[in-house]
């Protein structure tokens, strides 16, 4: 197969789907395809994994103070249950995101992923 645009393909050179760290409307998967790694929009994507996983971690240490407060009351407790539920749902999608990354470049080395 020829793209006029990147010359002839081989199998391992097809352009890839990387689920993104951020969703569209109605929370829908974003995705970006493209056979370049390093490209902008995926530095940026990574720069937003990056400071997601950044923002859980600071928020894990907020949720071990205020869990282990006894004056914490209901709402400060739902809300910080909203908050951690939004940052394990970017936990799951940068993971998801990474996992099937690896198992790209692992297929690519006769499909194992070490």
């Amino acid at each position: 197969m020829t793209f006029p645009e990147h010359g002839p393909r081989t199998p391992g050179s097809l352009p890839r789907a990387r689920l993104l760290p951020w969703t569209a409307p109605g929370d829908k998967p974003c995705y970006l395809v493209t056979d370049q790694d390093g490209g902008f929009l995926s530095r940026y994507a990574d720069e937003v994994e990056e400071l997601q996983l950044g923002m859980s971690e600071g928020l894990l240490e907020h949720a071990r103070v205020l869990i282990d407060d006894p004056a914490a009351d209901a709402r400060q407790l739902r809300f910080l249950s909203v908050q951690l539920s939004a940052a394990l749902r970017d936990a799951v999608r940068v993971a998801e995101s990474r996992g099937a990354r690896a198992a790209d470049a692992g297929a690519g080395a006769g499909g194992c992923v070490s």
